[in-house]
């Protein structure tokens, strides 16, 4: 692609302002506009909403726009919405704010997110539409699964692994080794030093099971 991207950005709430703000700071192109069904608010530091979702189609067909960052905390939507978005033919680019250290062995994922104070260590793989919040650190050899979120102020030892679409919950701790499923929840302030199986809540020190979500 030649030129500077153009932009949308996919949400328009908390996290979208630090994710506006991390592109911008990153420098990873021209943010367009919000695409958002939020009503009452004209704009989201300086930048407007121009549509809904079935407006992306048009804008993509008019070349407004040719790539987008999803800024939406619920994992599963972020998921559905950034493979609906990459079906459309725009480019999901990793954002990674400057103010962040990646390892230059780790791997970024399509629409990942990177926010400032987060470090990312040797070999770790973050997949696609992942978020690693504002200084988290993710530690050698984690493998942090497609749209997973590590919340800020998270640390995973190495060899992590985290299942797609789970949460780690703000300011909790993971111990070496462990691997969270898919779709669990880790609460805030956790210690985790086990195993957590898919879509299982857990929160504490050490974390323990709070509910047992039904697997979908």
């Amino acid at each position: 692609m030649s030129g500077e991207r153009r932009i949308i950005i996919m949400g328009a709430g908390g996290h979208a302002k630090v994710t506006i703000e991390a592109v911008r700071a990153a420098h990873a192109g021209r943010i367009i506009g919000l695409i958002s069904l939020r009503q009452g608010i004209p704009d989201l530091l300086g930048v407007p909403i121009i549509g809904e979702d079935d407006d992306v189609g048009d804008l993509i067909a008019r070349k407004v726009a040719d790539a987008a960052v999803v800024a939406l905390g619920d994992n599963k939507l972020r998921q559905r919405i950034g493979n609906w978005l990459t079906e459309l033919g725009l480019e999901l680019p990793a954002i990674v704010h400057p103010a962040a250290l990646i390892s230059p062995s780790a791997r970024l994922g399509a629409g990942a997110v990177i926010m400032a104070g987060a470090l990312v260590g040797a070999g770790t793989v973050v997949g696609s539409l992942a978020i690693v919040n504002s200084a988290a650190c993710v530690d050698h050899d984690n493998d942090i699964g497609h749209a997973a979120h590590i919340a800020p102020g998270c640390a995973l030892a190495g060899a992590v692994r985290v299942g797609e679409r789970a949460l780690v919950g703000v300011g909790s701790s993971v111990r070496p080794g462990v691997t969270i499923g898919a779709d669990a929840t880790i609460g805030a302030g956790s210690a985790v030093v086990r195993d957590i199986a898919a879509s299982e809540i857990v929160g504490g020190s050490p974390a323990r099971p709070l509910i047992r979500a039904s697997a979908k």
